[in-house]
């Protein structure tokens, strides 16, 4: 009779016993999967050849956008749209001037944002 009273008051015991082993398979799991992704998703270390190769490029990129940014000359960026890219010190004039009327500037903004963007139209085949 003993046996059978321990082993009624065993079953609460071992339920939570199995919800504790449950909940820390599930973390050993997720951790498992983390380290895993964290393997594979790991970038190679960068040697020597590729850094300077990194740093040649990214030199270049700036010496173009500093080339680009400060050109005194007016360059044609889309003929076709009518875009022209110009000095960033008269950009930023003709900004000033234009936005004295900010309702006037917000409809002229967007007008130039469409004619930039647009999207030629698809020819229809027969």
């Amino acid at each position: 009779m003993n046996s059978q009273a321990e082993c009624k008051d065993c079953k609460p015991c071992c339920a939570r016993c199995a919800y504790v082993v449950a909940i820390i398979g599930a973390f050993l799991i997720v951790w498992a999967l983390v380290a895993l992704m964290r393997h594979y998703t790991r970038p190679e270390p960068l040697g020597a050849d590729r850094a300077a190769f990194r740093l040649k490029t990214l030199t270049e990129l700036r010496a173009s956008n500093l080339e680009v940014l400060h050109n005194p000359n007016y360059v044609w960026q889309d003929q076709a749209k009518g875009i022209v890219r110009m000095p960033i010190d008269r950009a930023m004039d003709l900004m000033l001037k234009l936005w004295q009327n900010p309702a006037s500037a917000r409809t002229n903004l967007s007008a130039r944002v469409e004619k930039a963007t647009a999207v030629a139209p698809v020819p229809a085949f027969e």
